[in-house]
């Protein structure tokens, strides 16, 4: 991914979680209390939320990394990218009553995330070109 196209995913991700946000504690409200599912849809958006502001971050970074730290910081953004829609996608699915097998998809997107961080780890250690 090249700094541009993390900058539109953070854009996108970052306005359709404050979207997301607004619509559960609104329009969603009282349905998601009825279900008892109300947190799971604040967890989604949270961690959408964070993540966009992370993908932000990495484009700022990629434009100006080298050698192994771009790929580690390219490969933290698709992890990010993918963590977001199956992460949030699964529990703002669930929270609506989507189908059962949503709930195992969650703790996928939960490691898509660490291994963005894990990423994010290797591109700080990994040898610059000079």
């Amino acid at each position: 991914m090249n700094h541009r196209q993390i900058l539109f995913a953070a854009g996108f991700f970052g306005a359709t979680g404050v979207a997301a946000g607004a619509f559960g504690a609104h329009a969603l409200r009282d349905f998601l209390l009825e279900r008892g599912m109300t947190t799971a849809w604040e967890t989604a958006a949270r961690y959408q939320l964070l993540h966009a502001v992370a993908l932000f971050a990495a484009a700022i970074w990629l434009r100006s990394a080298t050698g192994g730290s771009r790929r580690y910081v390219g490969w933290a953004a698709l992890c990010w990218c993918a963590g977001i829609v199956l992460f949030s996608g699964s529990l703002y699915g669930l929270a609506v009553g989507g189908p059962r097998w949503l709930g195992p998809v969650t703790p996928l997107g939960g490691v898509a995330f660490l291994v963005g961080w894990a990423c994010v780890c290797a591109a700080a250690l990994a040898k610059e070109e000079t």
